[in-house]
């Protein structure tokens, strides 16, 4: 599979997905469960439950299998989003080529979307215990609360916060392994967790620690050289609040370098057919536009 009919095809379950979800809110404001759907149903790559149903492919399992675990880091992902948009973090007006949440809904509310995002993701990812073993559900659980947690993102968030010019490669990479690299990697692993495979889990966690890193470094690129008309998102942001990046240290050349390096750490560690999808993923992730 391309890694555009990867993209579609996870787009599609996950827009089926976010609507099921909103005709069940139940009791649900009708303005939270309405600002909800805005936020997930977003146009977006959808590339972390590609991710995770390509790897779930690469063990032999489908789609089906791993709906909700697949719609929970989506709806994590969102979370982060709608959150790293307030005024008080990023302060940014477009998302995904639409205005954020904040902007449609308000600050309060917006605040309020990324809580019950987050705290339904995992309700959705105990929906897993229809296909695989409670013990190994709640090793996923376990690992998604510290991959988006202290830990992970938003302890990544908190050093992004926090950074000051002129950080060092080594403290770059601590960032974003923590910020942008925790999800990513549950997503490539999860699949292996759930059906308690310790050795395809190991190496899951190379693949998507080589990708999650070439993702961040196209996103910097892309800060420099993209167009907001394309990334839906405002460009030179990270130059404007003084950040440290992969092209700030490297330059734009070296940046993409070092890009099409990690990139071939990540096909290595998935030779062979059944690893067609992760690879043309991989190569999605540095290719990319937007």
């Amino acid at each position: 599979m391309t890694a555009l009919e990867a993209l579609g095809a996870a787009s599609d379950r996950i827009r089926t997905a976010a609507l099921d979800l909103q005709r069940a809110a139940g009791e649900t404001p009708k303005s939270l469960a309405d600002s909800m759907a805005y936020a997930l149903d977003a146009p977006g790559k959808r590339f972390r439950p590609a991710l995770l149903w390509a790897a779930g492919e690469w063990l032999g399992l489908g789609p089906e299998e791993l709906g909700p675990a697949a719609l929970a880091i989506e709806m994590v992902h969102t979370y982060s989003l709608v959150h790293d948009d307030l005024p008080a973090m990023d302060d940014d007006d477009w998302r995904r080529g639409r205005p954020t949440v904040h902007r449609v809904y308000g600050e309060a509310l917006a605040i309020l979307v990324g809580d019950a995002l987050m705290t339904d993701a995992f309700r959705i990812l105990g929906q897993e215990r229809r296909f695989f073993a409670p013990g190994a559900v709640l090793a996923a659980v376990e690992a998604l609360s510290a991959a988006a947690g202290p830990t992970g993102m938003v302890g990544g968030q908190v050093w992004d916060l926090e950074q000051t010019p002129g950080l060092t490669l080594e403290e770059l990479q601590r960032l974003h392994r923590a910020k942008t690299g925790a999800l990513i990697r549950w997503a490539v692993e999860v699949p292996a967790i759930l059906t308690d495979r310790a050795d395809a889990r190991e190496t899951l966690q190379g693949y998507g620690a080589a990708v999650g890193l070439a993702f961040q470094i196209a996103d910097d690129i892309l800060d420099v050289v993209g167009e907001r008309a394309v990334t839906g998102k405002t460009p030179g942001r990270d130059a404007a609040l003084g950040k440290t990046t992969y092209p700030v240290l490297f330059g734009i050349e070296g940046a993409r370098q070092m890009a099409r390096t990690t990139l071939e750490q990540a096909e290595t560690r998935v030779a062979g057919p059944q690893g067609e999808t992760l690879r043309a993923l991989a190569r999605y992730v540095v290719e990319r536009d937007h």
